[in-house]
């Protein structure tokens, strides 16, 4: 309209190009914009050119309007004139300002959270081929662990311990949840720690009795306490001992690991915009029980009420997970790995795009990992598998093998983990698992999986309300 047609004609076509060429690079090398999406330095580079090019259109539509602007019309006219273009700059400023905040978020997530194998140090992470970690991999195998590090602890326990086992061609996962009572937890012969504890982590000298300092969930304090950069130099000593000795109980090699915050946790949950679960029975929110026959015991504040599909909150998710006032350890296990199940299932892509900087902000708190910068691309492929995968728990059998913690049959869940990994077991439905520990008038009907067998958590985690 301005006479500049040449000019016209080159940025409307460089602009059309630039938006196919991104199109095409998204759809057919997915790879090459994963590497983009998990490099700092790319990051930071792709922000410069979010606000390069959303300034270059401010520049062009300034210029326009300087060019068509009549030089005869009114006041009111340039007034107007003036609005609209300003209101056009607007409307580029601000699209171009939420990309670079996201670029950056996603830049300092990764940074926070994913350091790069030579600026992090682990005494447990395994050698890959960086262009190819899985070549040599059928089975990753990740320690999930819940930090408990709120008020009244002395340190932190890990009070919840799961294993995911992902079949690395397939995404298909097993789920393995251990008991945080679990004592005399063992370590490979060849560990420095087998000298320590030779028939697992427990003080004979104290008798076969419980011993609580001496618990699965103790372990990540104590024995760095008791047996300083025993394993070698780690970012994450506590960490570290877990994955050498869960791995040893489950007859496994753990790869990595990834640690929640518990008490933060609610914070991922209102980012993703809540979870919805089925809830089976009263799940209680707060409280402490003491003990049989206790007057100290703290009552719940409320309950969650059984019914299907209940969207929760942060607040409300992370109880659902934690919840245990009156009901029994298998039964909070079960519910976190339905939370698991409920949050991969809420990470969906407008959740994702329209809340991407909360998520960022809220992960880089409350995670912690030995996985390296290096070989987040594979990771981020495979999470893609595990999503549309069937993801599955393992039945450890407790009324055989750990009807209490004092003496766990490690050789027998090693057997069941050996027969679920190995055979494709066809998925039993359950209810959950919630008998109370002791607590008069809270028993429960449960319902198990055959040993060695698994369950669909889409079984598992539906509807079957159980009467109390």
């Amino acid at each position: 309209m301005g006479g500049r047609t040449k000019l016209g004609a080159f940025i409307i076509t460089l602009s059309v190009g630039l938006l196919g060429l991104a199109a095409y690079i998204g759809l057919t090398h997915r790879d090459s914009v994963v590497e983009l999406a998990v490099d700092p330095s790319r990051l930071l580079i792709a922000t410069a050119v979010v606000v390069l090019l959303g300034f270059c259109w401010i520049c062009i539509v300034v210029s326009s309007h300087k060019l068509l602007r009549p030089v005869s019309v009114s006041a009111v006219g340039r007034l107007a004139g003036s609005a609209f273009v300003g209101l056009l700059c607007f409307g580029i400023a601000v699209p171009t300002t939420v990309a670079a905040q996201t670029v950056m978020a996603q830049r300092d997530l990764v940074g926070n959270v994913f350091q790069s194998e030579g600026n992090s140090k682990s005494a447990t992470r395994p050698k890959v081929n960086k262009k190819d970690p899985w070549a040599n991999t059928p089975r990753l195998n990740i320690l999930l662990l819940g930090a408990d590090d709120g008020v009244g602890r002395e340190g932190t326990r890990t009070d919840t311990v799961m294993v995911a086992s992902i079949d690395t061609k397939t995404g298909d996962t097993k789920l393995i949840s251990l008991s945080r009572n679990f004592m005399r937890m063992p370590f490979p012969e060849d560990s420095p720690l087998h000298k320590f504890y030779p028939t697992g982590f427990w003080d004979p000298d104290l008798g076969n009795v419980e011993q609580s300092e001496f618990y699965l969930d103790a372990m990540y304090r104590n024995i760095p306490l008791a047996h300083p950069h025993v394993l070698g130099p780690s970012d994450n000593e506590g960490a570290d001992v877990l994955k050498v000795s869960v791995g040893e109980a489950m007859g496994l090699k753990i790869d990595y690991y990834m640690q929640v915050n518990l008490q933060g946790f609610e914070q991922i949950i209102d980012a993703l915009g809540g979870i919805t679960v089925n809830i089976n029975y009263k799940v209680p929110i707060g409280g402490d029980y003491k003990g049989p026959g206790s007057a100290d015991d703290i009552l719940p504040s409320r309950y969650l009420q059984p019914g299907p599909n209940q969207h929760l909150n942060g607040h409300d998710g992370l109880w659902f997970a934690r919840g245990r006032y009156g009901l029994s350890d298998p039964s909070r296990q079960e519910r976190q790995r339905c939370t698991i199940h409920a949050i991969v299932n809420s990470a969906n892509p407008s959740a994702l795009v329209t809340k991407y900087q909360q998520i960022a902000s809220a992960s880089k708190k409350l995670l912690r990992t030995d996985i390296p910068q290096e070989i987040l691309p594979a990771f981020i492929d495979l999470g893609m598998k595990v999503k549309n995968a069937n993801v599955s728990n393992v039945d450890l059998d407790k009324s055989k093998n750990f009807p209490s913690g004092k003496n766990p049959n490690y050789e027998a869940m090693r057997e069941i983990v050996k027969n679920a990994l190995e055979t494709k077991t066809k998925p039993v439905a359950s209810t959950p698992s919630s008998t109370p520990t002791k607590k008069p008038g809270s028993t429960k009907a449960t319902t198990k999986p055959p040993a060695g067998g698994t369950e669909n958590l889409k079984d598992a985690c539906a509807y079957h309300p159980v009467n109390p």
